[in-house]
């Protein structure tokens, strides 16, 4: 959430960034009426009780009297006017936050202005794509082939837009994770593993609310939510806390699966590039406002890291004013080559969203015993998504005779298995 001073301060500069981003300044209008009247009445309030209290101290010294009650009647009367500004000012309030809620973070100075993905910049490329004396499969037909997955048995337990693992797709899926884990301890990070349920103010103080509220699984009953994005419980941990500087910087990292409605969109792709349920290895940081930036290059990093110990193609976009998410100010976006869908597909998207989720979420730290606290800046990247980093696994080291290679680093986790090979004979189970 933007600071209201900021915005009082120049609204031209919001309304300038709305527009960058693609949004209307509807709301920005509605705030700027609002938060006019209610500083207005705010005033108006505040001379009125100074001219009550005044008053009061001069009753309670004056005789009984005609005088005297006349001075009563006129405070009762500016009683009631105190009331009556103190409910406008309530409503205005609401309004007030409603629009604030919904106005997006200001994009960083170095954010390309663009109006979506199409005017992404591309600020690095990474490894030789595969060239195939074959023609590869794509990841949906190789899954099929070795077994590795069953789409018609999910549907019928959850729907279309689910699938089940099975056999060595779902040893590759917990073998990708575990290899996460691991290297982002080794980076630093505290793994933690948090409920997967998560009331409003968790997706609230992480911006997906309401912003991105029809997205989500909302569990009506209990008003709850399921997980969109591990980024949310995880760096709710720390909603309200006022932390010392001697606790920063807080690296965190957590596997979770998470839920998405995806409207409209999952079936405009085959296989599990595009699901309602997928699962992620995220890394969610707090530190202090004059070290993000630097942080955030070195998030990038240590996804980045995963990929090529994977020895898997992609390339990095910063992406553009009119593509990034609503919290973030700057976001790079890795993308991974899957040769079989002969595209990039997105595995990491690694963002700086200084202090707008923490003025959300009230969460602080004090840079000295005797100052005033001030927000902390969050950070959180994909590190890395899956199912689409199994596409690419797959896309990518698979062999003419339908096998696929399993990548070395993957093979501990594996009980040093090589390779993923088609059944001789298909079963049920």
């Amino acid at each position: 959430m933007l600071d209201i001073d900021v915005i009082r301060a120049d609204p031209e500069k919001i309304r300038d960034m709305l527009i960058k981003r693609n949004k209307t300044t509807e709301r920005l209008d509605r705030l700027l009426e609002a938060d006019g009247e209610w500083r207005k009445l705010t005033n108006e309030n505040n001379q009125l009780r100074k001219t009550r209290n005044a008053v009061s101290l001069e009753i309670g010294k004056m005789p009984k009297g005609a005088e005297k009650d006349a001075k009563i009647k006129e405070m009762r009367g500016v009683g009631d006017q105190i009331a009556a500004n103190d409910a406008r000012m309530a409503e205005l309030d609401a309004v007030r936050k409603d629009c604030l809620l919904n106005i997006p973070n200001i994009p960083a100075d170095d954010v390309p202005v663009g109006k979506d993905d199409a005017e992404n910049v591309e600020v690095k490329v990474w490894g030789e794509k595969r060239k195939f004396d074959f023609t590869p499969k794509n990841h949906a037909q190789l899954m099929l082939d070795l077994d590795m997955v069953d789409f018609d048995r999910a549907t019928k337990i959850a729907g279309s837009g689910f699938y089940c693992l099975k056999g060595d797709g779902a040893r590759l899926e917990r073998a990708l994770i575990c290899f996460f884990l691991d290297m982002h301890r080794k980076q630093g990070y505290k793994e933690v593993f948090t409920p997967v349920i998560v009331n409003t103010a968790a997706v609230t103080g992480t911006g997906q609310y309401p912003n991105l509220k029809d997205d989500m699984y909302h569990l009506e009953r209990d008003d709850m939510w399921l997980n969109p994005t591990a980024e949310v419980p995880v760096t709710n941990l720390l909603q309200g806390d006022i932390l010392s500087k001697e606790d920063l910087p807080v690296k965190l990292t957590a596997y979770l699966p998470s839920f998405r409605r995806e409207v409209g969109k999952h079936a405009d792709t085959a296989g599990i590039i595009r699901v309602h349920e997928f699962n992620k290895v995220e890394m969610v940081r707090f530190e202090e406002p004059s070290k993000s930036w630097e942080a955030l290059e070195e998030m990038r990093g240590n996804a980045e890291e995963l990929l090529q110990l994977l020895g898997l193609p992609y390339h990095v976009l910063l992406l553009c004013t009119g593509d990034q998410s609503f919290s973030c100010a700057k976001c790079y976006d890795l993308e991974v080559w899957a040769p079989g869908e002969g595209r990039y597909l997105e595995c990491s998207s690694c963002s700086n969203d200084l202090d707008f989720q923490a003025r959300r979420a009230m969460i602080k730290y004090r840079p000295e015993p005797h100052l005033k606290s001030e927000f902390v800046h969050t950070l959180n990247g994909s590190g890395l998504a899956l199912p689409r980093t199994m596409v690419a696994v797959l896309e990518n080291y698979q062999n003419a005779d339908g096998s696929v290679t399993i990548p070395e680093v993957l093979r501990p986790y594996m009980g040093g298995q090589e390779k993923i090979v088609p059944p001789e004979t298909k079963r049920t189970f």
